[in-house]
């Protein structure tokens, strides 16, 4: 009998044993995953930037974009459906720190919307939603907003001599596709943990990143330059 449960207790252990390291490897797994993720938003994000420098409609934003005081770009913002749709993506936040006037970040962040309509086909979209206002910054470092609940969001000022709206946060679009009068007005913005924590090595939050400077990752001085650099 006591050879029975010794038997029995050994074979639980050894199930145990097997059942952890398969959740460790799973989470692993998704740690890896994260972290591709995160890097390739990352490097979406500095083609995202230099794409707006070069196109000749961003005259208002070339000239402002070092003067926001925190910006969201999404390297692809994708809309899709029929009848029911919805637009969504993940991209990532910088706050400038005023005092210095440098660039903290990144911390990633996901948008998305749900709409009812007619909705055909499918397009995509590069964005960069600059915040002008400290109400606009505190939104965007903020773990989850609605746009133009929290904080008024308009189109950005396209071409040469074009003038701003009074708003929180300017929204400037590049399309890919028949995205054309594209709002994120109304779409939820929340902090993606999983990428960074990922990124970064360890749970942090958006003001450990953005504000206090807790955390920094060397994979990101290319897309900090490049913001940097503004219209350059």
């Amino acid at each position: 009998m006591k050879h029975t449960l010794s038997t029995k207790l050994f074979g639980l252990l050894a199930l145990s044993s097997v059942a952890l390291g398969s959740v460790q490897a799973l989470a692993s797994d998704d740690a890896a995953k994260d972290k591709a993720e995160a890097v390739k938003v990352v490097n979406g994000s500095v083609t995202v930037l230099k794409d707006f420098s070069a196109d000749p409609n961003m005259t208002w934003y070339r000239d402002n974009i070092t003067k926001a005081k925190a910006v969201l770009i999404i390297p692809t913002l994708v809309k899709a459906g029929f009848i029911f749709g919805g637009s969504g993506g993940t991209g990532v936040v910088l706050a400038r720190d005023e005092a210095t006037n440098t660039w903290k970040g990144p911390s990633f962040a996901t948008a998305a919307s749900v709409s009812w309509g007619f909705q055909a086909g499918g397009s995509a979209a590069q964005v960069v939603m600059m915040a002008m206002t400290d109400k606009g910054k505190d939104a965007l470092l903020s773990n989850k907003f609605q746009a133009g609940a929290d904080a008024s969001v308009a189109a950005g000022p396209v071409g040469a001599g074009a003038q701003a709206a009074t708003v929180d946060i300017l929204q400037f679009t590049r399309t890919k596709g028949l995205f054309g009068g594209l709002s994120l007005e109304g779409s939820v913005i929340a902090v993606r943990d999983s990428l960074n924590h990922a990124y970064f090595g360890k749970p942090v939050t958006p003001v450990d990143i953005l504000v206090k400077g807790d955390v920094r990752n060397p994979q990101a001085d290319v897309l900090i330059k490049q913001l940097t650099a503004g219209a350059k």
